[in-house]
Protein backbone atom coordinates (compact mmCIF):
# COMPACT_ATOMS: atom_id res chain seq x y z
CA UNK A 1 0.00 0.00 0.00
CA UNK A 2 1.20 3.23 -1.08
CA UNK A 3 2.48 5.37 2.04
CA UNK A 4 1.84 9.30 2.23
CA UNK A 5 4.65 11.92 3.13
CA UNK A 6 2.37 12.79 6.33
CA UNK A 7 2.81 9.44 7.72
CA UNK A 8 6.67 9.09 6.46
CA UNK A 9 7.17 12.64 9.00
CA UNK A 10 5.12 10.90 11.77
CA UNK A 11 6.75 7.59 11.68
CA UNK A 12 10.62 9.28 10.91
CA UNK A 13 9.18 11.10 14.12
CA UNK A 14 7.95 7.86 16.68
CA UNK A 15 9.82 4.74 14.42
CA UNK A 16 10.22 1.65 14.98
CA UNK A 17 13.70 1.91 12.51
CA UNK A 18 12.33 -1.14 10.37
CA UNK A 19 8.64 0.54 9.85
CA UNK A 20 10.80 4.10 9.06
CA UNK A 21 12.32 2.87 6.74
CA UNK A 22 9.80 0.23 5.15
CA UNK A 23 7.55 3.46 4.75
CA UNK A 24 10.47 5.37 3.10
CA UNK A 25 10.91 2.92 0.40
CA UNK A 26 6.96 2.95 -0.30
CA UNK A 27 6.73 7.14 -0.10
CA UNK A 28 9.70 7.27 -2.25
CA UNK A 29 8.62 4.73 -4.87
CA UNK A 30 11.92 3.04 -4.78
CA UNK A 31 12.08 -0.86 -5.23
CA UNK A 32 15.49 -2.81 -3.17
CA UNK A 33 17.47 -3.25 -6.33
CA UNK A 34 17.10 0.65 -7.42
CA UNK A 35 18.38 1.79 -4.01
CA UNK A 36 21.01 -0.50 -3.80
CA UNK A 37 22.12 0.62 -6.79
CA UNK A 38 22.20 4.25 -5.65
CA UNK A 39 24.12 3.63 -2.61
CA UNK A 40 26.76 1.42 -4.45
CA UNK A 41 27.48 4.87 -6.53
CA UNK A 42 27.76 6.28 -3.19
CA UNK A 43 30.69 3.85 -2.64
CA UNK A 44 28.61 1.87 -0.30
CA UNK A 45 27.62 -1.99 -0.58
CA UNK A 46 24.58 -3.52 0.92
CA UNK A 47 22.94 -6.67 -0.17
CA UNK A 48 19.00 -6.80 -1.52
CA UNK A 49 18.56 -9.17 1.71
CA UNK A 50 20.08 -6.63 4.25
CA UNK A 51 17.83 -4.09 2.73
CA UNK A 52 14.94 -6.11 2.98
CA UNK A 53 15.60 -7.83 6.50
CA UNK A 54 16.37 -4.10 7.94
CA UNK A 55 12.58 -3.11 6.55
CA UNK A 56 10.88 -6.18 8.09
CA UNK A 57 12.55 -5.75 11.39
CA UNK A 58 14.14 -9.26 11.00
CA UNK A 59 17.58 -7.67 11.37
CA UNK A 60 19.10 -4.19 12.79
CA UNK A 61 22.09 -2.57 11.20
CA UNK A 62 24.56 -2.23 14.06
CA UNK A 63 28.03 -2.72 12.48
CA UNK A 64 29.91 0.53 11.31
CA UNK A 65 29.80 -0.32 7.47
CA UNK A 66 25.98 -1.33 8.39
CA UNK A 67 25.49 2.64 10.46
CA UNK A 68 27.30 4.38 7.24
CA UNK A 69 24.78 2.11 4.83
CA UNK A 70 22.04 3.91 6.78
CA UNK A 71 23.76 7.59 6.70
CA UNK A 72 23.85 7.44 3.14
CA UNK A 73 19.87 5.76 2.65
CA UNK A 74 19.10 9.29 4.01
CA UNK A 75 20.66 10.49 1.36
CA UNK A 76 19.32 8.19 -1.42
CA UNK A 77 15.60 8.67 0.70
CA UNK A 78 15.88 12.32 0.97
CA UNK A 79 14.98 12.07 4.74
CA UNK A 80 16.42 14.21 6.95
CA UNK A 81 20.09 14.11 8.46
CA UNK A 82 19.83 11.85 11.33
CA UNK A 83 16.66 10.65 11.16
CA UNK A 84 16.94 7.21 10.35
CA UNK A 85 20.23 6.88 12.66
CA UNK A 86 18.04 8.67 15.42
CA UNK A 87 15.87 5.83 15.85
CA UNK A 88 18.42 2.99 15.92
CA UNK A 89 19.18 4.73 19.55
CA UNK A 90 20.19 8.35 18.14
CA UNK A 91 22.54 10.00 16.15
CA UNK A 92 26.18 8.46 15.86
CA UNK A 93 25.96 6.22 18.97
CA UNK A 94 23.33 3.90 17.95
CA UNK A 95 21.98 1.33 20.94
CA UNK A 96 19.62 -1.89 20.59
CA UNK A 97 16.48 -0.02 20.99
CA UNK A 98 13.91 0.57 18.17
CA UNK A 99 11.73 2.33 20.76
CA UNK A 100 11.66 5.97 21.86
CA UNK A 101 14.18 6.73 24.67
CA UNK A 102 12.57 5.20 27.90
CA UNK A 103 13.25 5.53 31.75
CA UNK A 104 11.60 2.93 34.33
CA UNK A 105 8.16 4.27 36.19
CA UNK A 106 10.23 4.54 39.49
CA UNK A 107 13.46 6.37 38.34
CA UNK A 108 10.76 8.77 36.33
CA UNK A 109 7.81 9.09 39.37
CA UNK A 110 8.82 7.49 42.62
CA UNK A 111 10.69 5.65 45.19
CA UNK A 112 8.18 3.49 46.81
CA UNK A 113 8.03 1.15 43.64
CA UNK A 114 4.40 0.84 43.90
CA UNK A 115 3.49 1.56 40.45
CA UNK A 116 6.55 -1.66 39.16
CA UNK A 117 4.57 -4.23 41.86
CA UNK A 118 1.38 -3.68 40.45
CA UNK A 119 2.64 -3.59 36.67
CA UNK A 120 4.40 -6.56 37.87
CA UNK A 121 1.23 -7.99 39.16
CA UNK A 122 -0.20 -7.64 35.30
CA UNK A 123 2.90 -9.59 34.66
CA UNK A 124 3.07 -6.37 31.91
CA UNK A 125 6.34 -6.11 29.64
CA UNK A 126 8.49 -3.60 30.63
CA UNK A 127 6.71 -1.20 27.49
CA UNK A 128 4.00 -2.57 26.87
CA UNK A 129 4.64 -2.30 23.08
CA UNK A 130 3.15 0.61 22.89
CA UNK A 131 4.52 4.04 22.49
CA UNK A 132 2.49 7.56 22.71
CA UNK A 133 1.79 9.58 19.26
CA UNK A 134 -1.21 11.86 20.83
CA UNK A 135 -2.63 12.20 24.30
CA UNK A 136 -5.08 14.57 25.74
CA UNK A 137 -6.15 14.46 29.36
CA UNK A 138 -8.49 16.84 31.30
CA UNK A 139 -8.53 17.25 34.66
CA UNK A 140 -11.24 18.43 36.79
CA UNK A 141 -11.21 19.80 39.92
CA UNK A 142 -13.97 20.05 42.56
CA UNK A 143 -15.64 22.52 44.77
CA UNK A 144 -13.50 21.32 47.56
CA UNK A 145 -10.31 21.72 45.54
CA UNK A 146 -10.06 18.24 45.23
CA UNK A 147 -9.48 16.12 42.28
CA UNK A 148 -12.81 14.62 40.93
CA UNK A 149 -12.03 13.57 37.20
CA UNK A 150 -9.27 12.61 34.67
CA UNK A 151 -10.23 12.23 31.07
CA UNK A 152 -7.57 10.59 28.41
CA UNK A 153 -7.66 10.42 25.00
CA UNK A 154 -4.88 7.91 24.03
CA UNK A 155 -3.22 7.79 20.66
CA UNK A 156 -0.78 5.17 20.38
CA UNK A 157 1.21 3.12 18.01
CA UNK A 158 2.40 -0.14 18.10
CA UNK A 159 6.42 -1.29 18.02
CA UNK A 160 5.92 -5.22 19.07
CA UNK A 161 3.14 -7.24 16.78
CA UNK A 162 -0.23 -9.01 18.81
CA UNK A 163 -0.42 -6.09 21.62
CA UNK A 164 -4.18 -5.82 22.56
CA UNK A 165 -4.28 -3.70 25.94
CA UNK A 166 -2.86 -0.51 27.95
CA UNK A 167 -2.48 -0.37 31.58
CA UNK A 168 -2.71 3.11 32.70
CA UNK A 169 -1.72 4.54 36.05
CA UNK A 170 -3.22 6.74 38.23
CA UNK A 171 -1.48 8.33 41.62
CA UNK A 172 -3.92 10.17 43.90
CA UNK A 173 -3.08 12.81 46.34
CA UNK A 174 -2.66 12.38 49.70
CA UNK A 175 -5.86 10.80 50.97
CA UNK A 176 -7.45 8.96 48.07
CA UNK A 177 -8.58 5.57 48.37
CA UNK A 178 -8.06 3.53 45.60
CA UNK A 179 -10.37 1.20 46.18
CA UNK A 180 -12.83 3.83 45.90
CA UNK A 181 -11.85 5.61 42.94
CA UNK A 182 -13.84 3.90 39.82
CA UNK A 183 -11.98 3.34 36.21
CA UNK A 184 -13.97 4.19 33.39
CA UNK A 185 -13.31 2.79 30.02
CA UNK A 186 -14.97 5.11 27.21
CA UNK A 187 -14.40 4.70 23.88
CA UNK A 188 -12.63 1.44 21.96
CA UNK A 189 -11.91 -0.32 25.13
CA UNK A 190 -13.02 -1.65 27.97
CA UNK A 191 -11.81 -2.60 31.07
CA UNK A 192 -10.00 -5.56 32.30
CA UNK A 193 -8.05 -6.35 35.86
CA UNK A 194 -7.47 -3.05 37.82
CA UNK A 195 -5.10 -3.86 40.51
CA UNK A 196 -4.55 -0.75 43.58
CA UNK A 197 -2.14 0.23 46.42
CA UNK A 198 -4.01 1.48 49.46
CA UNK A 199 -0.89 2.50 50.89
CA UNK A 200 0.48 5.02 48.45
CA UNK A 201 -2.48 5.92 46.65
CA UNK A 202 -1.85 3.96 42.92
CA UNK A 203 -3.97 2.36 40.80
CA UNK A 204 -3.04 0.29 37.41
CA UNK A 205 -6.14 -0.33 35.38
CA UNK A 206 -5.57 -2.96 32.08
CA UNK A 207 -7.91 -1.55 29.24
CA UNK A 208 -8.48 -4.43 26.46
CA UNK A 209 -8.68 -3.24 22.93
CA UNK A 210 -11.06 -4.61 20.59
CA UNK A 211 -8.28 -5.45 18.06
CA UNK A 212 -4.62 -7.15 18.19
CA UNK A 213 -1.96 -4.82 16.67
CA UNK A 214 1.09 -5.25 14.15
CA UNK A 215 3.93 -3.48 14.37
CA UNK A 216 3.43 0.39 12.70
CA UNK A 217 -0.52 0.61 13.49
CA UNK A 218 -1.90 3.10 15.92
CA UNK A 219 -5.00 2.74 17.81
CA UNK A 220 -6.87 5.52 19.44
CA UNK A 221 -8.90 5.16 23.11
CA UNK A 222 -10.39 6.62 25.93
CA UNK A 223 -10.88 5.95 29.08
CA UNK A 224 -10.94 8.31 32.85
CA UNK A 225 -10.63 7.58 36.24
CA UNK A 226 -13.68 9.24 38.74
CA UNK A 227 -12.04 9.89 42.34
CA UNK A 228 -12.99 12.97 44.44
CA UNK A 229 -11.67 11.12 47.90
CA UNK A 230 -7.77 12.83 47.87
CA UNK A 231 -7.92 15.85 50.34
CA UNK A 232 -6.91 19.41 48.34
CA UNK A 233 -4.89 19.51 45.04
CA UNK A 234 -2.66 21.59 43.90
CA UNK A 235 -0.80 20.38 40.89
CA UNK A 236 -1.59 17.36 38.17
CA UNK A 237 1.86 15.89 37.13
CA UNK A 238 2.35 13.26 34.00
CA UNK A 239 4.92 10.95 33.89
CA UNK A 240 7.17 9.91 30.74
CA UNK A 241 8.47 6.59 30.57
CA UNK A 242 9.10 7.16 26.51
CA UNK A 243 10.02 9.99 24.56
CA UNK A 244 8.19 11.45 21.65
CA UNK A 245 4.32 12.48 20.13
CA UNK A 246 2.64 15.12 21.40
CA UNK A 247 0.67 15.50 25.09
CA UNK A 248 -1.79 17.97 26.04
CA UNK A 249 -3.40 19.19 29.26
CA UNK A 250 -6.27 20.63 30.59
CA UNK A 251 -6.93 21.47 34.20
CA UNK A 252 -10.71 22.63 34.78
CA UNK A 253 -11.56 24.20 38.13
CA UNK A 254 -15.06 24.28 39.60
CA UNK A 255 -16.44 28.10 39.87
CA UNK A 256 -16.51 27.70 44.01
CA UNK A 257 -12.66 27.22 43.81
CA UNK A 258 -10.93 29.24 41.87
CA UNK A 259 -6.52 29.18 42.36
CA UNK A 260 -4.93 32.21 42.53
CA UNK A 261 -1.92 31.42 40.82
CA UNK A 262 -1.17 28.49 37.97
CA UNK A 263 2.08 27.48 36.11
CA UNK A 264 3.23 24.98 33.85
CA UNK A 265 6.74 23.16 34.97
CA UNK A 266 8.94 20.20 33.74
CA UNK A 267 11.42 17.97 36.08
CA UNK A 268 13.82 15.11 35.15
CA UNK A 269 12.09 12.79 37.52
CA UNK A 270 10.38 13.05 40.79
CA UNK A 271 13.28 14.02 42.90
CA UNK A 272 14.72 16.75 40.53
CA UNK A 273 14.62 20.37 40.38
CA UNK A 274 10.87 21.90 38.51
CA UNK A 275 12.36 23.83 35.79
CA UNK A 276 10.81 25.33 32.40
CA UNK A 277 8.08 27.16 34.80
CA UNK A 278 5.97 29.84 32.76
CA UNK A 279 2.58 31.36 34.26
CA UNK A 280 -0.28 30.29 32.88
CA UNK A 281 -3.62 32.28 32.47
CA UNK A 282 -6.82 31.13 33.69
CA UNK A 283 -9.93 31.48 31.33
CA UNK A 284 -12.63 33.87 32.79
CA UNK A 285 -15.89 31.74 31.07
CA UNK A 286 -14.74 28.31 31.66
CA UNK A 287 -11.69 28.50 34.14
CA UNK A 288 -10.07 26.49 32.51
CA UNK A 289 -5.52 26.29 32.03
CA UNK A 290 -3.61 24.20 29.35
CA UNK A 291 -0.54 23.06 28.32
CA UNK A 292 0.71 21.52 25.01
CA UNK A 293 4.04 19.48 24.06
CA UNK A 294 4.38 18.66 20.52
CA UNK A 295 7.71 16.98 21.32
CA UNK A 296 7.79 14.68 24.84
CA UNK A 297 10.70 13.90 26.37
CA UNK A 298 10.90 11.07 29.15
CA UNK A 299 10.65 12.67 32.32
CA UNK A 300 7.71 14.83 34.16
CA UNK A 301 5.53 17.53 33.14
CA UNK A 302 2.42 19.00 34.58
CA UNK A 303 0.83 22.11 36.15
CA UNK A 304 0.75 23.44 39.60
CA UNK A 305 -1.33 25.83 41.28
CA UNK A 306 -1.68 28.32 44.65
CA UNK A 307 -4.99 28.41 46.44
CA UNK A 308 -3.89 31.48 48.70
Amino acid sequence: MQRTEAELAQVLHTGPFHLALRTAFSVRGLPLQRVQHHLAHRGVKVGVTSLSYWQQGARRPQRAESLRAVRALEEVLELPRNSLLRLLGGGDSPTASERPAARSHRSVTESSGAVERLLDALESPADGGLHTVGHQERVRIGAGRELRRRDSQHVVRAHRDGIDRYLAVYRGDPGCDPARVEVVARENCRTGRVRRDRRSGVLVAELLFDTRLQVGQTYLFGYGFDDGTGGPCGEYVRGFGFGGGQYVLQVRFDEAALPVRCRRFAQATAGAPRAGRTDLALTGRHRTVHLVEQGVRPGLVGIDWDWE
